[in-house]
């Protein structure tokens, strides 16, 4: 037993070119963790939570994060806080995957 809830949910993904591929990672009545595996060109379209803030992990690769109209690429590992409301996404502008979980709270 481990009490690691990340590699054996990211294990098994492996996204085309384009795509990304989501598991979740930690669901409670307070807060929400998810895996996001973006192949090459893949992204996460810019979104917000108007009620919840959202912390990016960079845990593989490097992505570029997008928030409020600014963007940089990262190395894992890395963590951005995206605000309440604060509009954030990021996309793989690699040739090799890239892993980062969303943990969002509080859930509403």
């Amino acid at each position: 037993m481990t009490l690691d809830s990340y590699a054996a949910a990211v294990s098994g993904l492996d996204p085309e070119p384009g795509e990304v591929e989501t598991t979740e990672l930690v669901v409670t009545d307070d807060v929400l963790v998810k895996a996001f595996v973006l192949g090459p060109d893949a992204a996460v379209d810019p979104h917000e939570h108007a009620d919840a803030t959202n912390v990016f992990h960079v845990v593989e690769g490097e992505p570029t994060v997008v928030r409020d109209g600014e963007e940089e690429a990262l190395a894992a590992p890395a963590v951005v806080e995206n605000a309440r409301g604060a509009v954030h996404g990021a996309r793989n502008d690699t040739d090799d995957r890239a892993v980062l979980t969303a943990s969002i709270a509080p859930l509403n």
